[in-house]
This record gives C-alpha cells, structure tokens and sequence, in this order.
C-alpha cells in the first residue's frame, strides 16, 4: 500500500507492508528534505560508501520497493523501516532531524490509530488536502467518491477479481466509458505524471466518475457479476449511464465536464537578467 505523506508541505513517498506492519520510507526523499540536496540520489550514494566503510549494517536492511517517480513510470527505490532510517538521520548533520525524527513518530502512532479506527485515516486525508488549500466542497466530494470506489472494489474483491492489473483493466474499462479517454489519456490532459488523477479532478469530474463506479456495482450486484469479464460488462454499462448524464449536461451548459484543468502549482519562469 503506497501512500505520499507530507512533512512540512514535502511528500515523503512511504509504503505500509500489511504483513510485517511497519511503515518504509524512501531514503531519497528523506534527504532530500533533510539536506535540501539538489542531487539526493548522488548524495545518498556517497553516504553509502562511507557508512559501509565505517562497517555500518544500515546498507544490509536496505529493502527495494517501486514509486512513482516524476515521469510517471515506477522505479526500484532504496526504502528503510523506522528504526533503520532513524539509524539513517543520526548520520546526516540536519536541523531538521529532530523535526522529522518527531514526524516519524506521529506517522507510526496516526497509523496505530487508523487501523483501530478507519474513519480517521479519512481526517488524515482531509487535512492533506486542506494543508494543499483545496475547498471543503471539493474535499467532500473526494471523499464521498473514495467511499464509493470502496465499495466497488470491495465487490470485485468478493466477486473473484485479485490481481492489481485486473482492478486497473476494470478501472479503465468505466472510465473510458464515461470519459471517453483511458486514465493515461485523462492525465495527459491534465498534465499529470505521477500525481493522482482524482486529487487533480474538477468537482463535476468527481460527482461523475462516482456516479460511474456506482451504478457499475449496483449493475454488478443486480447482475451477480463474477470474475474480470462479467464485471468489466458491468463497468461498460454503468460508465455508459454517467456517459449520458455527462452529454446531456454539456448540452445544457454548452461546458466539457472532462477539461485539462488541475490542482498542480504554476511553474516557476526563470528571471531575466538585470532585473
């Protein structure tokens, strides 16, 4: 389970392993943020070299995992556990290690917390998104949809679906339908990467692609949908409802639901000289 946490406004990407329950953080980002390094990559690479010199261990507890990175595309990430990347901070000189050493401690006790009760993993997401200034309207919309993608994928959980390819084949399948562009598509539009494409919809993109998920399970259910190809039927049916609720309003409102507007900061313009 990737998730990005923020540490003051920086997404730290973390990875929660289920079966051992502990939280791993990428080291890169780690020192990114501790250093403020430019090359992180190059800068952890040194340090390697030299905690191995030193006959530190910390390199043996080394675990790879894929991220995202910012071409969009998943890539090998040298990753620590808590207690490891503790061992990490105490080599690195940083202001900030206390900080952060506080930060880790807060994200372990807030997951603690999230796993005796669900719902607060959902204020953990609402403060994000408030921290990143989205709009409580567009924060109960997110979440209000995420209940309804829960759900979805809950049914084809119990329906026979397991494989991560297979969740993502059927995700298309009623995004596509509705949209008229596949996901890659969709954040091509928008001029996405890595981030996720429901964090940068506009509110009448997320009250459709729940409308879409929703009428696809209660298809599903009503149906008795089994394995990926009855409920990618299903999907193809319920993404063509919210289809039609889509076109019928773009005539009425002469506006595209589906646009390339997104929640990414404005990039930076380089200054001129003399100025």
């Amino acid at each position: 389970m990737n998730k990005l946490k923020l540490f003051e406004s920086k997404k730290v990407r973390t990875h929660w392993d289920t079966k051992k329950e502990t939280w791993y953080f990428s080291v890169i980002d780690v020192i990114e943020i501790l250093t403020g390094s430019s090359i992180p990559k190059r800068y952890w690479s040194d340090l390697k070299k030299k905690l191995t010199k030193e006959g530190s261990q910390l390199y043996e507890n080394i675990v790879q995992l894929k991220f995202a990175a910012a071409d969009g595309k998943n890539y090998a990430t040298d990753c620590l556990d808590t207690p490891n990347l503790l061992r990490l901070i105490q080599s690195i000189p940083s202001p900030k290690a206390e900080p952060f050493k506080q930060w880790l401690a807060k994200v372990g006790y807030e997951r603690m917390q999230e796993i005796q009760d669900p719902e607060m993993s959902l204020e953990r997401a609402r403060e994000n998104w408030q921290k990143l200034g989205r709009s409580e309207k567009w924060i109960q919309q997110r979440m209000t949809g995420q209940e309804t993608r829960n759900k979805l994928t809950d049914y084809w959980k119990e329906s026979g679906v397991k494989e991560k390819d297979e969740f993502a084949f059927l995700t298309n399948i009623i995004h596509q339908e509705w949209t008229g562009l596949t996901v890659k598509k969709h954040k091509d539009l928008k001029g996405l990467k890595s981030q996720n494409l429901r964090d940068h919809m506009s509110e009448a993109e997320l009250i459709f692609t729940a409308l879409a998920e929703l009428s696809t399970r209660q298809i599903a259910e009503t149906e008795k949908a089994k394995g990926v190809q009855e409920n990618a039927i299903a999907g193809k049916k319920g993404g063509k409802i919210a289809k039609d609720a889509r076109l019928a309003l773009e005539q009425k409102t002469g506006k595209k639901v589906v646009t390339k507007e997104n929640f990414l900061p404005p990039p930076k313009t380089k200054k001129k000289l003399g100025k």
